[in-house]
């Protein structure tokens, strides 16, 4: 598949109306160094709505590829269930369903905020939830692609919402965010319509860095030679000497390399092709895998 523009996105699950966390870099095809988006309306911060208002605009006349880092769904492999033990009433049976279960009961909340469901009677226990709110039903699952992402860099459990860490809250946020796109997007690899200009998949900016051979900690990826290091593994263009990554956790320097990543794996064939069970759990963009998994 073919893209004219490709953006890396750093999100974030916390409460709030705008997000020092979240940032959103873009690169066109070439090996253009990608370049930093601003928020709308001379916002100070991107909220939410603002990535998914600004995605939809940036796809009205071009096709483009993002990549936002949060899990797009939860293992159900391992267990035959995204929660096992519930009814089937209470069981979302695909990722659609469970982005549409996230979005009910999560739907008070604004700006897609999705931490209501950890005081949910039926889904709650399965979360490691802030303020001590470890659910009895809680356990450290893993994804076939984080089981994959493992031998360069581990993820952590999709159901863990606690900690530095943790991307559970991230993804409860993200999977409204899913739902809310779903129909004017392809949300890659549940679903297949090559001719929507607009793409989403799922990105991890820590294996990126990782892979190219910087280790992502202490803001080690955002020194700038480190940083251009890792651009050149992915055969980009390097930033600027006085270029300095913003926000909390260097968001800029995730978001910026998880754009030239992107555009480096698009151009080859075999980062497209995963298990059948990427279909109904996701798949972090840039893994290959032995596509004969069940």
């Amino acid at each position: 598949m073919t893209f004219d523009l490709f953006v890396g996105i750093d999100w974030s699950g916390a409460k709030g109306a705008r997000h020092k966390g979240i940032a959103l870099f873009a690169c066109k095809k070439g090996a253009g160094v990608p370049v930093k988006l601003s928020p709308p309306d001379g916002k100070p911060y991107f909220s939410r709505a603002d990535v998914a208002k600004t995605l939809v605009s940036l796809s009205s006349a071009q096709r483009v590829l993002a990549g936002i880092d949060f899990a797009f769904a939860y293992p159900i492999d391992d267990k035959g269930h995204y929660f096992p033990d519930l009814p089937a009433d209470k069981q979302p049976s695909s990722a659609l369903d469970l982005w549409a279960m996230v979005e009910a009961v999560n739907a008070p909340a604004p700006d897609f905020y999705g931490g209501l469901i950890w005081d949910h009677p039926d889904y709650g226990p399965y979360y490691n939830a802030p303020s001590g709110r470890k659910g009895a039903r809680f356990a450290s699952r893993r994804r076939l692609t984080e089981q994959v992402a493992s031998a360069v860099k581990s993820p952590s459990p999709t159901f863990n919402c606690v900690g530095p860490a943790g991307v559970g809250t991230g993804s409860l946020a993200g999977m409204r965010l899913c739902h809310h796109l779903h129909s004017q997007a392809v949300i890659w690899p549940f679903m297949q319509d090559k001719s929507a200009n607009l793409h989403l998949v799922e990105i991890f900016p820590s294996y990126y860095f990782k892979k190219a051979g910087i280790t992502p900690v202490n803001g080690a990826q955002a020194e700038i030679g480190n940083l251009n290091k890792a651009l050149a593994f992915y055969q980009s263009a390097s930033v600027a000497d006085d270029f300095v990554a913003a926000g909390p956790d260097n968001d800029d320097a995730d978001a910026l390399i998880s754009a030239a990543a992107l555009r480096f794996f698009a151009a080859q064939s075999a980062f497209w092709q995963v298990p059948a069970q990427a279909s109904r759990e996701g798949w972090i963009f840039g893994l290959e895998s032995d596509k004969t998994a069940p």
